[in-house]
């Protein structure tokens, strides 16, 4: 029940983001909008998950992870309630902003329970399972969303998030205890929060594992923003069969999420990790022969698309792991700025696919490749001299162990 619970407030990301993507065309008539405008809801709703973590991040490190969730989720259903009777694009915009905010709570204290109550490699492979969980959610939101577009309006969708949201509160409240102690917890307020970021920002290994994973997300988000246009206004697709393919690379994501799962424990996490990438990365070049030349039409495009995004199955589990690994004494804010750079990187993607009247698959396709490539050179140049590194990270107990040490003991270490 702990897994399913995590894995629904892991969930609150993909369900904001997927559920109304069938939608986006029809909203871009209904509210007389442009396409770059309704990219702003999806914009704005990377900004909010991007800022909540990194505020709520340092705040579970110094409070517990119980109340901000709480309050993160209270916020993200009041929030999606004004989603649903926004008149105008500028207050959806504005309701996006605010109920990321609330959903960001539940996706960075998720990640940092899990290094709360495990270490070692048991972190990549219980973000696998995580994602096992997750993963229905970008397979099952744009279908439900698609599907519900018969019954009712883009409105009713916002109110099946509010719905999503306050299940997520009445879960939380009742059945998750608090999982950082008291004496494991970090005082000093925001100057000690700026201190842990700029440490972390300092630790080359730890920002090229972050860099990574956030590219591939990025190479995942400009899929996401350009394909509701690319699959239905130039190939002509319905909401409702859109829905089924992009369920098809969720299914993917899944599948390969999973075998992450069951490799790790036997292979190091750097390794599948670099596998993911360059399985990515294939993909990629193979989807941006497709959309240039237009062969194969819209398969063509989907069979290389599917790699490119079911083979970020295995570089987010492992690209989290790695870097929550190298600091587990503030696991909240390591998790805050991984997710930060995830959705700003992300949110920095996704209006480059549709900047311009999408006609084509091209600028989907090179904004993929583009990211795929940036995260293998992170990974590469940022970590490339850590490879000595262990790849079992310290568990709770042997922190607090290593904190009792004496100073002079330290010294001579360092």
């Amino acid at each position: 029940m702990l897994i399913v619970l995590l894995g629904g407030l892991t969930a609150l990301g993909p369900m904001t983001i997927d559920l109304y993507l069938p939608a986006l065309p029809h909203m871009t008539r209904e509210l007389h909008s442009s396409q770059t405008l309704l990219q702003l809801t999806l914009t704005a709703a990377l900004v909010g998950l991007a800022s909540g973590q990194a505020v709520v991040g340092p705040l579970s490190d110094a409070v517990g992870r119980r109340r901000p969730l709480l309050v993160g989720l209270g916020t993200y259903a009041v929030a999606s309630v004004v989603c649903a009777v926004a008149p105008t694009v500028e207050v959806l915009v504005a309701g996006r902003v605010v109920q990321a905010l609330g959903g960001a709570a539940g996706i960075v204290i998720a990640r940092a329970i899990v290094r709360d109550l495990v270490s070692g490699r048991e972190i990549a492979r219980l973000f696998s399972l995580l994602l096992l969980v997750t993963g229905l959610a970008p397979i099952l939101a744009p279908v439900v969303g698609g599907q519900l577009l018969r019954l009712g309006s883009w409105r009713m969708l916002f109110g099946v998030l509010t719905a999503f949201g306050v299940v997520l509160f009445v879960g939380v409240l009742f059945g998750l205890r608090e999982t950082l102690p008291v004496e494991r917890r970090r005082h000093g307020g925001a100057r000690d929060a700026a201190h842990s970021y700029l440490r972390l920002v300092r630790d080359r290994s730890f920002l090229g594992y972050a860099l990574a994973g956030g590219f591939g997300f990025a190479g995942m988000f400009a899929y996401i923003s350009g394909s509701p246009f690319v699959y239905q206004e130039v190939f002509g697709i319905s909401p409702q069969f859109y829905g089924v393919l992009f369920g098809l690379n969720g299914l993917g994501l899944m599948a390969f999420s999973q075998t992450n799962g069951r490799l790790v424990r036997r292979v190091d996490p750097r390794r599948l990790l670099a596998i993911g990438q360059f399985t990515s990365l294939a993909g990629a070049i193979l989807l941006v022969l497709a959309a240039a030349t237009s062969v194969g039409g819209v398969v063509g495009v989907l069979l290389p698309l599917f790699v490119a995004v079911a083979s970020l199955g295995m570089v987010g589990p492992n690209a989290m792991a790695l870097g929550l690994a190298q600091h587990p004494e503030m696991a909240g804010t390591a998790s805050a700025l991984i997710g930060t750079l995830q959705f700003v990187v992300g949110a920095l993607a996704g209006p480059l696919v549709t900047a311009v009247q999408v006609r084509s698959a091209l600028p989907m396709a090179t904004v993929v490749a583009g990211c795929v490539v940036l995260g293998i050179l992170a990974r590469v140049v940022l970590t490339r001299d850590r490879s000595e590194e262990a790849s079992e990270p310290e568990s709770p107990e042997e922190l607090s162990g290593r904190r009792a040490r004496p100073a002079t003991a330290s010294a001579e270490e360092g």
